[in-house]
């Protein structure tokens, strides 16, 4: 994380067509945690499936995602399996991992484009 400023929000879907915009998916997991050096973010009752991550650095808690110029993301990101951006968000094949019945720890990375 560059700042403690701000929250970190995230979303985990099992919806490919939606990722990584999962807060239109009434059955995705939604957390909101304050920002600090490092963060650890749990969801609960989770049940087994393939699912996709995406995380977002809220640095001024305004509940989107804030561009510059439109397009280039003015605040951190991050998403499951480290899955590459390029041009645009990654595709939920890159960032599923598989989740059994036994808890599961991921670590992602957060990205800062400006």
């Amino acid at each position: 994380m560059r700042s403690e400023k701000g929250v970190v929000r995230a979303c985990m879907t099992t919806k490919e067509k939606i990722f990584p915009k999962c807060r239109k998916d009434p059955e995705s997991y939604r957390t909101v945690v304050p920002a600090g050096k490092t963060v650890t973010i749990r969801f609960k009752d989770v049940k087994p499936g393939d699912y996709a991550i995406a995380l977002l650095h809220d640095e001024n808690d305004n509940g989107k995602a804030d561009r510059a110029l439109g397009m280039m993301p003015k605040e951190g990101y991050g998403f499951s399996r480290d899955a590459p951006v390029r041009m645009a968000p990654p595709k939920f094949k890159d960032a599923v991992f598989e989740l059994g019945s036994e808890p599961k720890q991921l670590t992602i990375k957060m990205r800062y484009f400006l």
